[in-house]
Order: structure tokens, then C-alpha cells, then sequence
């Protein structure tokens, strides 16, 4: 029975009041955020932090503040200025950073497009055809003759979706541009992080070919000295030979810290979006940085809203919570309603005379389809399952990192006192065997065995340096690195967008 403006109030009345109810209605589940873990702490110890004091140390302790946000530009707790110049240029240059903000881009206007489903749809359609119809169809003799027929007028369709499946296929577009705004976030992180390891990477790489150029050259003392003891026959050919093969040992560790000083420039002028040949990143020294004593640390039941990777995994998860929803909507009727207004006539200046129109409504109502249907929905329900699953996996995985980082960190410690007194026993120990030789109380082999011990633990205390600024680095990303203080897109020199022509 069609709609008629003489229908009683009260019918009227209902039947809106039915159709409202129909539209508010939305099946499916609607998403909750898995609450955090319950747990105070990272690691097994009694206060869920290691001890990171180490007894009798020289060196510079650090301390854990538990319950503190890493800033947002973390990276200046180093105290570099040429750090701080690399970073500005690699978050202003980096395509990977740059892909990701336009990514987030297309997502965005993919919530819009899902969004139009929501409202009627307007269209013009317009037409012309040659016409000619046979003189049976209207019972007349004779022939009638060819005309012309034209028509145009607007449709409008909307969509009623009774049981929000377009309103839940917005909501899942919304999870899906989370998702890509996290990953955005992951990527400004992953670029800090990859920018400030590539710059320690180089001072430690220098520092260490600067260790084994001093080495090299000790050793070279050390055979001309040898020769010239040969010479005054103090020494033998077996002296002299072992002194020239420590020489040539050592020589070898040389070509690849080269290798690998020349792997971190090229790697960071990568990430700072310029060609190895165009842009050589500063020649940083271990000296320049200095190691930060105080180090925030998120509380574990906050850390699952501050890893990027976290909240993507849970957009991922909201995503296929409102694809259930969807695929649940599909097992239930749904209305069309339908309007047309069309002007046609034989003669185009007639052609607006008068409008022919029509409403209508339309209802469609799944009956059977082979259970493909209910297939689709338990699918949904599966790939929530697994979202769900890979949800938990990426907290594990992030808490795991966090808690391998701090005890990293307390070994950092350990190792870099450790490796302190075996310089300054090393050291010493050189020193006073150098002096013995002098007065011929020992031979070239013990020099050349305390030397060696000397370059080793030298070697050893810049490694162990330069690897606790590298673990302080990945405690700073592995808590989430305060990407939440940073919303800025990267410069458009970066890449140049295309800009669509608007329809």
C-alpha cells in the first residue's frame, strides 16, 4: 500500500516512528579496547625494573624513571647539536615518512566514500532514441511513422540500511585509517630510532678504526725497534718476524670497519632522503654524545596506548570487530527507496512541458544462498579471532622488547665498568713491562702480549660505550619514543603530490 497523505495521523506516525527504529538499528558487535595487561612490571625483579646500580663504578649511572613519558624529540637528551641538525633534516626528507602521510591520506578520503552511502544518492540521467512502433501494438491500420524521443530528470535513491551495514562499513574504514595513522606514527619512530643508531654507529666506527690506527702504529714502533735491536744483536729473526706478523694481523681489522663506517653514512643519508653521493652525513664522535641519565619509563599499564605497532594491531582489530558487523547485516532485509522525475517528449523545446514521475520503495530479503551467506559471517568471525590473536602476540612482543632493553641496559653498565678497569689494568701493565724491557729484564714477547691486551681492552671499553648509547636508544623506541607529540606531516619537498581534479 503506498504512502498517501490521507492516511490517519496515527498511521502515519507509526510508520515513521517503525522506519526511524529500523535505521537506528545496527547488528554486529561493537568494539571494546582490550584492556592492558595486568602487570606492574617489565622484568621478573621484585619492583618489575632491573637494579641498574653497579658497586664501586666510575662510570656515569643511570636511573629509571618509572611512570614518565619519553619526550618527543628524545633524541636531545643526547646533547648533539649535529644530531639534532641530522633529525630535523631526515623527518623533513624521508619518503618512507612521506608515503606514509599520504597513505593516511587515501584512507581518509576512503572514510568519506564510505560515508556516502549514508546520505540519498542525486543523479541526471538524460536520453535520446529513434523510435518506431508497430501499428499492432495499438490496433490501427495503416503505418505509423518514426519519431524522436527525448527525456531527462533526476533520480534519487536511498539507501535505508535498516540494520547499519553502511554505517558499520564506515566504522570499519575509520579502524582502517587509525591503522594507517599508527602506521605513520610507527614510521616516524622507526626514523628516529634507524637516524640516531646510524649516528652512533658512525662515531663508534671511527672511534674504533682511530683505536686500531694507534695500534697499527704501535706496532710499527714496536718493529722498527725490533729490527734495530737485530741489528745490534739484542734480538733475533724470530723476534723480528713476530713483530711484523702482529703488525700485518692487525692491518686486517681494518677494511672492515671501513666497510662498516661507510655502510652507516650511506644507510643515513638514505633515511635522510639524499643520494650517498650528494649529502655525507658529519663525521660524529662518541665524545659529542652524552649518555642520558635519567630515562623515562611508561608504566606497563600505559605502554599498550603508547607503542604505535600496539594501536595498529588494535585499529586491525577494530576493523574486523565492524566487518562482523557487516557481514551480519547481510542476512537481513534491506530497503531501497527510489524516486524519478523525468520530462520527455517528441519535440526537445516541449521537452519540460510536464514531468512524468514516479516512487517507489523496494525491499530485498535474502532467502537462500547456498548458506554463503552465514559462510561470509563466520569468516568475519575467524578473521577476528586471528586479529585478536595477533593483537596479544604484538603486546607480547612489545613488552618483551621492553623489559630486554632494560636489562640490557644494567649489563651495558656492568660491561662498561668492567671493561674500564681491564683498560686501566691493561694499561699499566703495558706501561711497566715497556719499562722492565727498557732495562732488558724481559723480551719483545711479553711487550708484544701486554700491548696486545692494552689494544683489546681499548678496543673493548669503545664497543661496550657505544653499545650502551645504542641500547639507550632502543629503550627510548621500544617504549614508543613520544610520537604522541608529534603530528606534523613531513615537508612537501619531500615529494611532490599529485592533486586529483575534484569531481
Amino acid at each position: 500500500m503506498p504512502f498517501s497523505s490521507s492516511w490517519p495521523r496515527w498511521r502515519r506516525t507509526a510508520l515513521l516512528a517503525g522506519v526511524s527504529l529500523l535505521a537506528s538499528c545496527t547488528v554486529g558487535p561493537d568494539f571494546e579496547r582490550p584492556a592492558p595487561p595486568e602487570t606492574k612490571g617489565y622484568t621478573e625483579e621484585k619492583e618489575g625494573l632491573p637494579p641498574m646500580q653497579v658497586a664501586d663504578s666510575k662510570e656515569k649511572a643511570q636511573r629509571l624513571l618509572l611512570g614518565q613519558d619519553i619526550p618527543g624529540e628524545w633524541w636531545h637528551l643526547f646533547r648533539s647539536e649535529r644530531l639534532n641538525d641530522v633529525l630535523k633534516q631526515a623527518i623533513t626528507g624521508n619518503q618512507n615518512l612521506a608515503a606514509a602521510t599520504f597513505t593516511l591520506a587515501q584512507a581518509r578520503q576512503g572514510i568519506s566514500q564510505a560515508a556516502g552511502a549514508l546520505y540519498p544518492q542525486v543523479d541526471l540521467q538524460g536520453g535520446y532514441s529513434r523510435e518506431k512502433l508497430s501499428n499492432a501494438v495499438f490496433g490501427v491500420p495503416g503505418q505509423l511513422p518514426a519519431f524522436n524521443l527525448y527525456s531527462i530528470g533526476p533520480t534519487v535513491s536511498y539507501a535505508l540500511d535498516p540494520f547499519g551495514g553502511n554505517r558499520r562499513r564506515v566504522e570499519q574504514q575509520e579502524a582502517l585509517t587509525d591503522f594507517s595513522d599508527y602506521q605513520l606514527d610507527a614510521a616516524y619512530l622507526t626514523l628516529t630510532g634507524n637516524a640516531t643508531i646510524q649516528a652512533i654507529n658512525i662515531a663508534s666506527a671511527r672511534a674504533q678504526i682511530a683505536a686500531y690506527n694507534t695500534i697499527i702504529a704501535d706496532d710499527e714502533r714496536n718493529l722498527r725497534l725490533v729490527r734495530t735491536e737485530l741489528q745490534a744483536g739484542e734480538a733475533t729473526q724470530i723476534d723480528v718476524q713476530l713483530a711484523q706478523s702482529q703488525l700485518e694481523n692487525d692491518r686486517t681489522a681494518l677494511p672492515p670497519l671501513l666497510q662498516q663506517l661507510s655502510v652507516a653514512r650511506h644507510a643515513l643519508s638514505v633515511l635522510v632522503g639524499q643520494l650517498p653521493a650528494s649529502w655525507v652525513p658529519p663525521d660524529f664522535e662518541l665524545t659529542e654524545f652524552t649518555l642520558p641519565e635519567a630515562l623515562p619509563v611508561t608504566l606497563p599499564s600505559a605502554l599498550v596506548r603508547r607503542r604505535p605497532d600496539i594501536l595498529a594491531s588494535e585499529s586491525q582489530l577494530h576493523a574486523a570487530s565492524a566487518a562482523i558487523g557487516v557481514a551480519t547485516a547481510q542476512l537481513y532485509p534491506n530497503i531501497n527507496l527510489t524516486a524519478t522525475f523525468t520530462y520527455e517528449s517528441n519535440h526537445i523545446g516541449e521537452l519540460l512541458a510536464g514531468p512524468a514521475y514516479s516512487l517507489g520503495a523496494q525491499l530485498l530479503a535474502p532467502i537462500f544462498h547456498g548458506g554463503a551467506l552465514s559462510a561470509q559471517k563466520q569468516a568475519a568471525v575467524e578473521a577476528f579471532n586471528a586479529a585478536l590473536a595477533n593483537y596479544r602476540q604484538t603486546v607480547l612482543t612489545g613488552f618483551g622488547q621492553v623489559a630486554d632493553t632494560l636489562e640490557a641496559l644494567q649489563h651495558d653498565h656492568e660491561e662498561v665498568e668492567a671493561q674500564r678497569r681491564a683498560l686501566e689494568s691493561s694499561e699499566a701493565n703495558l706501561k711497566l713491562t715497556q719499562t722492565t724491557y727498557s732495562f732488558g729484564n724481559v723480551g719483545i714477547l711479553q711487550v708484544l702480549d701486554a700491548q696486545r691486551l692494552a689494544e683489546q681492552a681499548r678496543l673493548g671499553y669503545v664497543r661496550a660505550q657505544a653499545q650502551r648509547y645504542l641500547d639507550t636508544v632502543q629503550l627510548f623506541t621500544a617504549l614508543g619514543g613520544g610520537w604522541w607529540e608529534w603530528r606534523g606531516a613531513p615537508a612537501q619537498a619531500a615529494i611532490t603530490p599529485v592533486k586529483a581534479t575534484a569531481q
